[in-house]
């Protein structure tokens, strides 16, 4: 059939406009700064019009379908594949603009993040977006692209060139931004190659990966009883000196090791040292903003999301105070309760709870800013209206062996002037119970220690929180032996295996102290770890389906490093004690959500959120959208 004329004149129109926004993106158009509120934040600053989809002016793009949906993306899934998509989306509404010439962003990134992302959208009853086609506004890595992720894995804002002429052992005492920082663990795993790397736990809510740098003498792997350690910073964004000191300590364990410090590799070849200097990336971009030297208790603090994540933990310890009471009732292990996953639980959060799980860490501390002492568990009181209440663990002694181990070797800690920083400590020798102090719930040091085998303490290294970079070569060396000291006691103790009578390893069997109610059990290769002080112990192995053990030990005061105690069980038809064996087998509750958590897609996979009810024609999300009245996003609706 011919054409009429009218449709002939509209093809026509069509082809001329399409021609001359190609001329006009060629000769004419010039790179302006980005104005629009939601691509603020990219890699980049000054982008083009008309964009991808031919938009040619700042109100256009921002009454525009496309650029609201990147708006509210957020909203709509619940937080996940954001802000990944939102960065996407900007690269095609705001693309990069140099020297007056637009780049195209990668297509293997789009493909990456459709692929992760896809579910999401299925879950709401959202078609993927026309304008984040891979194929057809994206380009190959031949073609000269750019990656709209990159700041989120720390790959722009790099550490500045330093003189090459610097000695291997430099330490620059400085601020880190979040990309400095992930360069620099980067940097520092490159030059120890051999025994470091850097890996993720997960990642923010706002998409920063929680970037760990662990050392060992086998990177990545767990080995035979070799116990695992973990030191956390910035919890709370605006305390910023436990983020620096772990980054100064990451370079300080490469350079020492290299130079042959025997103090150092000793501690590396035997411990496996994980350190995650910021757990909260999004709060100290906020109190970064406000700039060293403002002792700010409020900005950065939380999340993102608004969120305390030292309050942020499933409440366990009210359990464990229910459950002492109860004979043969044990204060370890204890699972999450189903009604935690009914409040708001941060994906930081999440990750660290998956990180526990996959990891048999021994040892903890978590770096806090405020104060200078160190806290130890229980931080929530045995009594709830009771702020200040001393509230101990079945393990208190070894908790304050653990904490003077710090306190003793910090050298403002341990002096006895009341009229200084953490002068109010000095007299409990700068350690105190945490709920003596104040008491709250929610809190991680606890939940180490009652769901997992992990004991951990809480350090506060001093009273300002975000202090000038010129004091900070200072507090590093205030705290630079006390990290090492307490890293150290990770090899007090009692370490071994449990096996079978042919060799085999038992996994998730039980090791019991006779009179401290909290017990450790065995990782995937039998092999466990018991922190104890010095002392005289009935110490017993069991495990389902086998007999139990038992052995006398006796920890002599000077021995520093911790005594080999293996067990070998054997089977059993029967089984007596039901309630042991229910505690054993169902560690964890068989409804789990943090198993389905994926740490690095932000929320895993998500659960149906909405969609389209039978006899209802829009779904639920149409309503954001209510603004346009002719440009409605018809291409989200799956039907259409």
């Amino acid at each position: 059939d011919v054409p009429s004329l009218e449709v002939f004149k509209a093809r026509l129109d069509r082809a001329l406009t399409s021609y001359f926004s190609y001329v006009h993106l060629l000769f004419i158009a010039k790179c302006v700064d980005i104005a629009l509120s939601s691509c603020t934040d990219v890699a980049y600053t000054q982008m083009m019009y008309p964009n991808f989809l031919d938009q040619k002016s700042r109100e256009v793009i921002e009454y525009s379908s496309e650029y609201i949906l990147i708006s509210v993306l957020h909203n709509l899934l619940q937080g996940e594949c954001n802000p990944d998509l939102r960065l996407l989306g900007c690269s095609v509404l705001a693309p990069q603009c140099e020297k007056d010439k637009v780049i195209k962003p990668c297509r293997h990134v789009c493909e990456n993040l459709k692929k992760n992302c896809l579910p999401a959208f299925d879950a709401i009853d959202m078609a993927w977006p026309y304008f984040l086609d891979c194929d057809r506004f994206f380009a190959g890595e031949e073609e000269g692209c750019f990656d709209p992720l990159a700041k989120l894995r720390g790959e722009v804002d790099v550490e500045e060139d330093l003189p090459s002429d610097l000695p291997g052992t430099f330490i620059q005492f400085k601020h880190h931004s979040y990309s400095q920082m992930v360069s620099m663990l980067k940097k520092t795993a490159s030059k120890c190659s051999h025994i470091a790397t850097t890996y993720s736990i997960g990642r923010s809510f706002e998409g920063k990966d929680l970037f760990v740098i662990e050392f060992s003498t086998k990177p990545g792997h767990h080995e035979l009883l070799k116990p695992e350690f973990k030191y956390i910073g910035n919890m709370h964004g605006n305390e910023v000196v436990g983020k620096e000191l772990l980054i100064y300590l990451a370079q300080y364990l490469c350079s020492e090791y290299l130079l042959g410090n025997p103090r150092i590799q000793t501690l590396i070849n035997n411990t496996r040292i994980h350190l995650l200097p910021s757990l909260n990336p999004d709060g100290y971009e906020l109190a970064a903003e406000e700039g060293a030297g403002y002792n700010g208790w409020v900005i950065g603090r939380q999340t993102a999301q608004n969120l305390d994540l030292n309050r942020n933990f499933p409440d366990l310890t009210s359990e464990a105070y229910r459950r002492a009471g109860i004979r043969g009732a044990r204060l370890d292990h204890i699972p999450i309760p189903q009604s935690y996953w009914w409040g708001k639980v941060a994906p930081e959060t999440k990750a660290v709870m998956k990180w526990l799980r996959s990891i048999p860490f021994v040892l903890s501390a978590s770096l806090h800013g405020g104060e200078l002492v160190v806290t130890y568990p229980y931080d929530y009181s045995r009594h709830p209206m009771e702020e200040k209440m001393f509230s101990p663990t079945p393990d208190e002694k070894m908790f304050k062996m653990l904490a003077k181990a710090y306190a003793d070797a910090h050298p403002v800690i341990s002096d006895r002037s009341e009229l200084r920083c953490g002068g109010n400590f000095v007299k409990r020798g700068g350690i105190i119970n945490g709920a003596e102090w104040y008491s709250f719930t929610g809190g991680m040091a606890d939940f180490n220690y009652l769901h997992t085998n992990c004991f951990e303490v809480t350090v506060e290294v001093g009273c300002e929180k975000f202090p000038l970079e010129e004091e900070l070569f200072t507090i590093w060396h205030e705290n630079r032996d006390a990290l090492l000291n307490y890293m150290e006691m990770v090899h007090r103790g009692i370490k071994g295996i449990v096996s079978d009578k042919f060799g085999n390893p038992i996994k998730n069997a039980r090791i019991s102290v006779r009179g401290i109610q909290h017990d450790v059990t065995t990782a995937a290769d039998g092999d466990y770890w018991r922190l104890l002080p010095p002392g005289t112990y009935i110490i017993s192995a069991q495990a389902v389906g086998y007999s139990r053990v038992m052995k006398r030990v006796t920890l002599p005061a000077k021995m520093k490093r911790a005594g080999r105690v293996d067990f070998v069980l054997r089977p059993v038809e029967a089984w007596p004690n039901k309630l042991l064996r229910r505690s054993m087998e169902d560690m964890y509750d068989p409804y789990d959500p943090l198993e389905l958590f994926d740490p690095h897609a932000q929320h895993g996979q998500p659960e149906a959120r909405g969609g389209s009810p039978p006899g209802r024609e829009k779904p639920w999300w149409w309503s954001y959208f209510s603004s346009l009245d002719l440009h409605k996003p018809l291409w989200l609706l799956k039907q259409h």
